[in-house]
């Protein structure tokens, strides 16, 4: 979770890498036990972790998805012309050894996520931000409920508003 001094921190330039090293390998074996995918929706999720500002390449994802297939750690499913990779059983056990590996993995594309995020925001669009998560720190324990309700109401408004502005 983001706290109002992380975005008084210098954001990492969008040059720094946005995955260490080895946790694309492991974020994808996360991703393949939450569900089957295919290498693009692969992809899509990593691209839309990163708000679209880092996609890892196919010839990043898909021999990661060979060496998982010849390991015996996904099985790969003909799909509409396409392969689907499911974790196996083996894969699972994998998966449950690398646990706290694949934890903190993800940990970091989270962070690095948001850093990249944040770093190419707009400098106005990041006061902004900064002054609002400083009034909302300002209500801390004080909240009333028809108070909640409306900055709650407000806050979706503006999350659609964006949203709608950024198809």
């Amino acid at each position: 979770m983001t706290s109002p001094r992380d975005l008084d921190r210098p954001a990492r330039p969008l040059t720094a890498r946005p995955l260490s090293r080895g946790d694309l390998r492991l974020l994808v074996l996360s991703l393949l036990a939450d569900q089957p995918r295919h290498g693009y929706e692969l992809i899509q999720l990593i691209s839309d972790m990163f708000v679209r500002v880092y996609t890892p390449s196919a010839g990043s994802i898909y021999p990661v998805l060979a060496q998982f297939e010849a390991a015996g750690w996904v099985g790969a499913v003909e799909d509409g012309g396409r392969k689907r990779y499911a974790l196996s059983a083996l894969g699972q056990a994998e998966l449950e050894a690398q646990r706290e590996e694949v934890d903190a993995a993800v940990h970091r594309v989270r962070d690095s996520a948001r850093t990249i995020t944040k770093a190419n925001l707009p400098p106005s669009v990041r006061d902004a931000l900064r002054e609002l998560k400083h009034a909302l720190g300002l209500c801390h324990g004080r909240w009333q409920d028809d108070n909640a309700a409306a900055v709650a109401e407000a806050l979706r408004e503006a999350a659609a508003r964006i949203r709608a502005q950024g198809r």
